[in-house]
C-alpha cells in the first residue's frame, strides 16, 4: 500500500513537539526526525516531548544509541553514517534501517541492506533553492517494474524532493511504494492543513486505482 512518510524540518520550530503530535494522531505512519547538527541530548529531549505511544512511529537520522534506548520505529543512514557503517548497525527486532540514494544504480548495488530508501530529487526540491528534478519517472517505473519481480531482492523505494499534493499521484503512478515530504508541508503557514491535503491526495489516487 502507497505511504506518506513525513520529515521534520531540519531547524527547530515554534511549537514542534504539539504540531508532531497533532500529525501522528492523524494516523502518521513514519515521522522521521532529521535535525543535522543536534546533539544527542537536544533530539532526545524533542524525543520525549512527544507521546510515548507514538516512539514506534518515529525513525531517527542518525544517533543509533537513541534509536535502540527508546525503541523508536527505525534508523535512517545519513550519507555519512552509510559510508562509516562497515555492517549493518545493531537494531532491535521489528526496527527499520533506511537511507536515501540519488541513483537508482546505487539502489541495485545497495539493494540487500534496507527495509526501505528514499530516491531524490524526484521533482524540484520545495526545500532546498537550486535543487532540481534528476530523474526521467518513465525509467524509474521501468526499473520500479523490473525490481518488482524480485521477492526481498530489493527494498522499497520511495518518493521524495518537490512532492506536493499536485504531484504526488504521479509519485504512485510511476510505481513508488510511498512518498516523503518536509517542503510542502514545513512551508506552508498551516503544517497540519498542508500535509491533510496531502494524504486526502492519497487517499484519492488509491480509489481511483482501486476502480
Amino acid at each position: 500500500m502507497f505511504r506518506l512518510l513525513l520529515i521534520t524540518a531540519p531547524t527547530a520550530l515554534p511549537h514542534e513537539p504539539r504540531l508532531l503530535t497533532e500529525l501522528l494522531a492523524l494516523g502518521l505512519p513514519r515521522l522521521h526526525l532529521r535535525k543535522p547538527g543536534w546533539p544527542a541530548s537536544q533530539v532526545a529531549a524533542l524525543i520525549e516531548a512527544l507521546p510515548p505511544q507514538f516512539r514506534a512511529r518515529l525513525v531517527l537520522h542518525g544517533h543509533p544509541e537513541l534509536v535502540r534506548g527508546y525503541r523508536l520505529g527505525g534508523l535512517h543512514l545519513t550519507a555519512a553514517g552509510r559510508l562509516a557503517a562497515a555492517r549493518r548497525p545493531a537494531l532491535l527486532p521489528g526496527q527499520t534501517l533506511s537511507t536515501s540514494f540519488h541513483s537508482l544504480a546505487e539502489i541495485s548495488q545497495h539493494r540487500r541492506r534496507y527495509d526501505y530508501v528514499f530516491l531524490s530529487p524526484i521533482f524540484d526540491s520545495i526545500s532546498k533553492a537550486g535543487y532540481g528534478s534528476a530523474f526521467d519517472l518513465a525509467v524509474v517505473r521501468a526499473f520500479l517494474q523490473k525490481t518488482a519481480c524480485r521477492t526481498g531482492y530489493c527494498p522499497q523505494v520511495l518518493a521524495l524532493g518537490g512532492v506536493d499534493s499536485q504531484n504526488v499521484s504521479l509519485t504512485k503512478e510511476a510505481g513508488f511504494a510511498g512518498a516523503a515530504v518536509l517542503g510542502d508541508v514545513w512551508g506552508s503557514a498551516d503544517p497540519v492543513a498542508a500535509f491533510q491535503r496531502l494524504a486526502q491526495e492519497v487517499t484519492a489516487e488509491v480509489r481511483r486505482g482501486n476502480r
